[in-house]
């Protein structure tokens, strides 16, 4: 072979890897394109919900943190209330135990003299019918 053939045996080899590469370049325009278009829709799709859960996450988080401090509040208030009422609730009973005691004590008050008179009473009648019981 002269030498003549083996360089155009070359420049037709670099013609080829040429036409090879202008071809993968085209290749590579189309598969991007085609990539594309399969996936930023979905890209853009998924980036609007992740935006707008974003958004619901952060709005449930200061909710959380409303509620978590009307909760503490409430637990501080309804802690309070509840010894409150303990203590009334045993107000209550010490002071009805007081008033029914001082009733007791003015029903004896009252009753005392009376026993007392009918005892005298008793006495004179006693007496009354021993007396008439001799004549």
């Amino acid at each position: 072979m002269s030498e003549s053939d083996l360089r155009s045996q070359i420049s037709a080899k670099e013609d080829d890897i040429t036409k090879i590469e202008e071809d993968a370049v085209k290749k590579e325009a189309s598969a991007e394109k085609e990539i594309d278009n399969e996936y930023d829709s979905k890209i853009a799709e998924v980036n609007t919900n992740l935006e707008s859960e974003k958004n619901k996450l952060e709005e449930a988080t200061e909710k959380a943190a409303e509620w978590a401090a009307k909760k503490k509040e409430s637990a501080a208030i309804v802690k309070a209330l509840t010894k409150e009422n303990k203590m009334l609730v045993k107000e209550k009973a010490k002071a009805l135990k007081l008033k029914l005691k001082q009733i007791e004590a003015d029903k004896n008050a009252q009753i005392k003299p009376l026993e007392t008179q009918i005892k005298s009473i008793r006495k004179q009648l006693a007496a009354l019918e021993k007396a008439a019981g001799q004549e």
